[in-house]
């Protein structure tokens, strides 16, 4: 933020701490990121940390809840054709899979992994913000189809979840183990047997 930094606006500084961390939290990680080291980047004293963020947990909080906005912008703009519904499950599908093997998704993806099984709480902060939203959004549209008599009725949330793993069957944990990149073709074939086989037995 450097020696300027207390000319900033509350929430201006607040979010400028909020990135400072970002930067703390994913080179160091969890267990090992200070206070002191946060407060040292940001140009104030650890006490002036204090006054935004009562905690280390609740810093990465804040941090999680930025990254979570993020991830679930996916879930808050599901446009997909109306018309077919194979075609609106396959556009739903690559998008998915595509943000979810970004470099920036996966480098927070795999920060929650490293350290939720130390701070159980950090992986709930993370599904619940995020993941979980981004599922409640894909189970309103599943919902509406249910409804409508195009997909069987069943339980539209846990509908979400199996299409979401369907399409990112394998690719996922190659991606997340950095075994390999998928191409395009990859993703959009990945995605096209997903439908095939939640069609299978969704379709009403």
């Amino acid at each position: 933020m450097g020696a300027g930094s207390h000319r900033l606006a509350p929430d201006d500084r607040r979010q400028a701490i909020v990135d400072i961390a970002r930067e703390v939290f994913m080179t160091e990680g969890y267990a090992d990121a200070s206070m002191s080291a946060i407060a040292a980047r940001v140009g104030g004293s650890k006490g002036t940390l204090y006054n935004y963020f009562p905690s280390k947990e609740a810093l990465f909080v804040a941090f999680m809840r930025q990254e979570c906005e993020v991830e679930a912008e996916i879930a808050h703009a599901l446009d997909y054709p109306q018309d077919d519904l194979a075609k609106a499950l396959n556009h739903l599908g690559c998008k998915l899979v595509r943000f979810v093997l970004s470099d920036k998704v996966l480098s927070v993806h795999r920060l929650v992994i490293a350290e939720s099984q130390r701070f159980p709480e950090l992986g709930r902060t993370f599904y619940d913000e995020g993941p979980r939203i981004g599922l409640m959004k894909l189970a309103e549209v599943f919902g509406r189809w249910m409804d409508e008599g195009r997909l069987r009725r069943a339980d539209p949330f846990h509908a979400a979840e199996q299409f979401g793993e369907l399409c990112k069957a394998g690719l996922h944990q190659r991606r997340l183990w950095n075994v390999a990149v998928p191409t395009d073709q990859e993703v959009e074939a990945n995605v096209d047997r997903a439908v095939e086989i939640f069609l299978a037995f969704y379709l009403a």
